[in-house]
């Protein structure tokens, strides 16, 4: 891993751990395609200049799976004792983790819970699928609360009690709902709502705006590794999830204005 100077939203940092809000597009890990401005080329630089030691530098401390696309708040563990004790809170699901989501469709229901086994596709090794009949992937559990409702799409939140690859993306294209702009899982075409093309001309500006999939991890709350205290942490909304909402916001109530 090679250090770099990119800068990096720390709202929270000790002897011990380290908190990013990660923005959207962000790629976590160096690979193929994406060896440097991702967040471990940042997290190197940042933790060098503290002249933190980790002695695998290529994970510096990072203890949960995150999607590029998602705006989310990590937490980095800065020592092997850290990493150990926050790795294993992740592992027993004692983690809390609520995120914001805005899906397609009027769910039925004001609040459920989605306990559907997530593995690899099948077919297409690099997304993931629901396993109904538990024959495959393992177990995940997201329970879920409405928010609001804008006729075609609802803002949802979601909390995890597990913390598969993809889970909220997954879960909710199982039960129909989709992710607004999801283009992996379906949800980057008009799923719900007319056939007008005032309405088609609305939902491409609402992906112009947000280019991506409408997921957001609003809060982290976990054991503090290092007293053993309880921690949590929240970051607002981010701008471009922010403006949909309110688009959709202003479209609903032209609709019940009549106008």
């Amino acid at each position: 891993v090679i250090p770099e100077n990119i800068p990096l939203n720390i709202p929270y940092e000790d002897d011990d751990i380290l908190i990013v809000n990660k923005p959207s597009g962000m790629v976590v890990h160096p690979g193929c395609g994406n060896y440097s401005g991702t967040l471990i080329n940042g997290l190197s630089w940042h933790l060098q200049q503290e002249k933190v030691e980790i002695d695998n530098l290529h994970r510096v401390g990072l203890v949960h799976r995150i999607d590029k696309d998602t705006t989310v708040l990590v937490v980095i563990g800065k020592n092997e004792k850290a990493m150990t004790l926050l790795a294993a809170q992740f592992k027993k699901h004692t983690v809390h983790r609520r995120y914001i989501a805005l899906v397609w469709g009027d769910l039925a229901e004001d609040e459920g819970t989605i306990e559907v086994n997530i593995g690899r596709n099948l077919r297409f090794r690099k997304i993931m699928d629901a396993f109904p009949d538990g024959d495959y992937g393992k177990e995940a559990i997201t329970h879920y609360r409405v928010l609001k409702r804008f006729n075609y799409v609802t803002l949802v939140e979601m909390r995890l009690e597990t913390g598969r690859t993809h889970q909220i993306r997954v879960h909710m294209k199982y039960i129909g709902h989709p992710l607004f702009n999801d283009a992996t899982y379906g949800g980057d075409r008009i799923v719900k709502g007319t056939v007008f093309n005032r309405y088609k001309q609305f939902i491409d500006n609402c992906f112009a705006i947000l280019p991506r999939q409408a997921l957001h991890a609003k809060e982290l709350g976990f054991t503090h590794p290092g007293n053993g205290k309880w921690i949590q942490f929240d970051s607002e909304l981010p701008a471009d999830m922010s403006e949909v909402v309110e688009k959709w916001r202003t479209y609903t109530q032209g609709i019940k204005a009549g106008k």
